[in-house]
């Protein structure tokens, strides 16, 4: 008795289980290999791994060291011979595929596929001439057969399909379907074989099985009760429930990203864990037994991954989110680790391409996280008197930011400074908000009343959710640049274990709460305090949109302004206009369609009454222009032409179009190249109370000769310098306008070299006050006694 009550403690006080650990390093270092270097290296990474298990196995046996170490070395040898064989072999298939080689000669060819994962929207990466907004998906497929000029290609990879959204979006996983595509070469390091890409609608469809028309029938239900929210609401339940972003407003997907909070509309083993757990603790009330209760669990686990589409994604995030709930019914430090690792080494061994995967990288590591780390700080701080709740607020988040903050920076080449208290914020009501979207998937279609009740119940919640979010992403330096790629997350890593290393000792801790409080009382008041912005009699506004334009100019009357471009993304004119407290915009004036002028055009939108759009004659690129007029129609707003000697009056402010003078000719169907698009930027004259502005938009060297050649007055007080203050401005041009004030809009550490030295020599050797969004923020030009003058907000502010 005595003896066995020892043996118990002892085991109560033993470390984490580590026994399926190199097992699931050795399969994952195999996939890994394999992908970036070859079929060769899996086979040697895993036969190394066989032998090494082998002679550890031996060596345990021999000292007649049974237990742990055996049962490690006996799993190393099993998973290295599986890897050896299993990854190597599907490794090899893919590298060797025929299709793989026919895209490296760009070759057309006719599929029959079937339906791997559900279409995804492709949102604009603002790069001219791309495809944008959602008018396209990407359809992972397996490739049943393919014809190549008549010829049969003996293929059975994965490729990936980028089509046309309306043809395309209501393809369910199982289904296939028969397309003649064009054929691109893959990113290297993944299994996909292929990149193809397709205009025409898919033939040959066949039936979805039941159980996927039921899931899309349960998802669109959703999004039909979501609709009794407002739009932003209404387009961000169905991505916390089920990871349909279809109808995510582009500037609250940005929001997230950059709160760190984007993990959220991603489905994962979090949201799997939640709805489980909400099962557990329903039938645990109601006295339900351990084993019914797991039953059932499990049943509510497999629905959802039927119910949001049972690609790798999901299923790697069911798999984690079992991890999870076995954690916690059977203890963490005793089941976590090994669940996890057998987790790793079954997904792996299943879809080597997840070894590669970013996502998978980062539900593993979160996942450990948050089982092994966060309960061990949350008993430290309860020690400490903090409460419980409190504790596992805090220390969740935390440990789930600090373990992925590697992977995230050398990912994404930035780290969200605002990520944990963001979290922490949006923590008490995700979990709420999951479960609520997920009954009303399974009510919207027998009980649409009740569904809905459960929308507007939740409805509060994520608007919080948006609130907090686009606080967070609002406040200075959320999101910190990073280095990229391998070294940024190797640094990254070191960054994060120096700080928790250095964070145990108290003088560190004392000298990080006197450094913060300095930070609160001397630094914020400064940034943010003063000076007050915007100041009462700003004419006009360079907002800090990043590498783009958007400028702003009120009309004399309270609350109204013109828009004069808006930037690469949505978000920062938005923020730009509340900050000018501006809620009618009676133009929004587009000087030309790149993606750096008109990608946060939506936004402008946001709480704000609009009159109208007005663009010059030019209309590529094709994506851009049908962005435009899709978005104008959508809010019922009028299109307007620009031509030379437009003008528009209010009661502070008139504008006068004066070019462009010429436009290039385009062929039927073709896209002008980037200089032809920026020479056929509306030039616009605007008389404001602080002197005439000259508004250029990307204007370059054969614009600015048509305009000095047309003898046009171009003199003004205060220059949007043209092209972000590129090298391609004509010293004439800028000496014909004799600017007081030169506004250039652009981006911090961009890799254009904007603005040009060149540029800015020729201006401020004509003694013109040169003022950069870049390194001033928001910058307000007001009237002043002798001229303009000049009011920064400051950067990062």
């Amino acid at each position: 008795m005595i003896d066995s009550g020892t043996r118990r403690a002892d085991t109560s006080r033993a470390g984490p289980d580590l026994r399926l650990l190199p097992a699931a390093c050795a399969v994952w270092l195999a996939a890994l290999l394999g992908l970036l270097w070859g079929w060769w290296a899996a086979l040697l990474c895993g036969s190394a791994a066989a032998l090494l298990g082998a002679l550890w196995l031996g060596r345990s046996v021999g000292e007649q060291r049974p237990g742990r170490s055996a049962t490690a070395a006996a799993a190393l040898a099993v998973c290295g011979v599986v890897a050896a064989l299993l990854v190597t072999v599907q490794v090899a298939r893919a590298q060797q595929d025929p299709l793989r080689v026919a895209a490296g000669q760009g070759a057309e060819v006719v599929l029959r596929a079937e339906v791997a994962e559900r279409p995804r929207p492709v949102r604009s990466t603002g790069y001219a001439g791309q495809q944008g907004g959602s008018r396209s998906v990407l359809v992972v497929v397996r490739v049943e057969s393919a014809m190549r000029a008549g010829a049969a290609l003996t293929s059975r990879g994965r490729v990936l399909l980028i089509a046309n959204a309306v043809h395309w979006s209501g393809l369910l996983p199982g289904q296939s379907f028969t397309v003649h595509c064009g054929l691109t070469q893959a990113r290297p390091a993944e299994l996909t074989v292929a990149v193809c890409f397709v205009r025409g609608p898919p033939g040959a469809v066949s039936g979805a099985s039941w159980w996927q028309r039921g899931a899309d029938r349960m998802r669109a239900s959703l999004r039909r009760a979501a609709s009794v929210l407002a739009d932003e609401p209404a387009g961000l339940l169905p991505g916390l429930v089920v990871g349909d972003t279809s109808q995510l407003s582009v500037r609250v997907e940005q929001e997230f990203l950059d709160a760190g909070m984007s993990h959220l509309t991603a489905v994962s083993g979090a949201n799997i864990t939640v709805v489980c757990g909400a099962i557990l603790l329903l039938l645990r009330a109601a006295r339900v037994g351990p084993r019914l209760r797991a039953g059932a669990a499990g049943v509510a686990l497999v629905g959802f991954v039927v119910l949001v589409g049972p690609e790798p994604t999901v299923l790697r995030a069911g798999v984690m989110g079992a991890v999870g709930l076995l954690a916690l019914a059977l203890g963490r430090d005793g089941s976590a680790l090994p669940a996890l690792a057998a987790a790793v080494v079954g997904l792996v061994l299943h879809d080597p391409g997840m070894a590669v995967n970013f996502g998978f990288a980062l539900s593993v590591v979160a996942t450990a996280g948050l089982v092994l780390v966060a309960p061990r700080w949350t008993e430290r701080m309860r020690r400490r008197g903090v409460p419980a709740v409190v504790a596992a607020a805090l220390a969740v988040p935390l440990a789930a930011f600090l373990v992925t903050a590697p992977i995230v920076a050398g990912m994404a080449g930035s780290l969200s400074a605002v990520a944990v208290a963001a979290n922490v914020l949006a923590a008490p009501v995700v979990a709420p908000v999951t479960v609520l979207g997920v009954a009303v998937s399974v009510l919207a279609g027998p009980w649409p009343f009740g569904a809905g009740l459960l929308v507007r119940i939740a409805g509060p919640g994520v608007d919080w959710l948006i609130l907090v979010a686009r606080q967070a992403a609002a406040v200075p330096g959320a999101v910190v640049p990073w280095p990229s790629g391998w070294w940024g997350g190797l640094l990254a890593a070191l960054t994060v274990a120096t700080a928790v290393v250095a964070l145990r000792y108290r003088p560190v801790r004392t000298g990080l709460a006197v450094a913060l409080v300095v930070l609160l009382l001397v630094v914020v008041p400064v940034r943010v305090v003063a000076p007050t912005w915007p100041p009462s009699d700003w004419s006009v506004v360079a907002c800090d949109v990043g590498q783009g334009d958007g400028v702003v100019l009120t009309t004399g009357e309270r609350g109204r302004a013109v828009v004069v471009d808006t930037g690469p993304r949505p978000g920062p004119v938005d923020r730009c206009l509340d900050r000018l407290d501006v809620d009618r915009v009676p133009l929004i004036v587009l000087s030309h369609l790149h993606a750096d002028h008109i990608g946060g055009l939506s936004s402008v939108f946001e709480g704000r009454a609009v009159g109208g759009i007005a663009l010059g004659p030019g209309r590529t690129p094709d994506w851009a222009w049908r962005e435009v007029a899709d978005l104008a129609a959508e809010h019922q707003v009028p299109l307007l032409e620009l031509a030379t000697g437009d003008r528009f009056g209010w009661p502070g402010l008139d504008i006068e179009v004066i070019g462009p003078r010429y436009v290039p000719p385009t062929e039927a169907g073709a896209d002008q190249d980037g200089t032809s698009i920026n020479n056929s930027s509306v030039v616009a004259v605007a008389t404001t109370e602080a002197g005439r502005v000259l508004l250029t938009g990307d204007i370059e060297l054969t614009a600015q000769a048509d305009l000095l050649a047309a003898e046009t007055d171009l003199r003004a007080e205060i220059l949007k310098i043209p092209h972000h203050g590129s090298r391609f401005s004509l010293p004439e041009f800028l000496g014909a306008v004799r600017a007081r004030v030169a506004l250039v809009s652009v981006g911090a550490d961009n890799t254009y070299g904007h603005p040009s030295p060149r540029t800015l020599r020729v201006l401020t050797g004509d003694g013109t006050l040169v003022a950069r969004t870049d390194t001033s923020g928001d910058t307000a030009v007001v009237p002043g006694e002798t001229g303009p003058s000049v009011v920064r907000r400051g950067p990062g502010r």
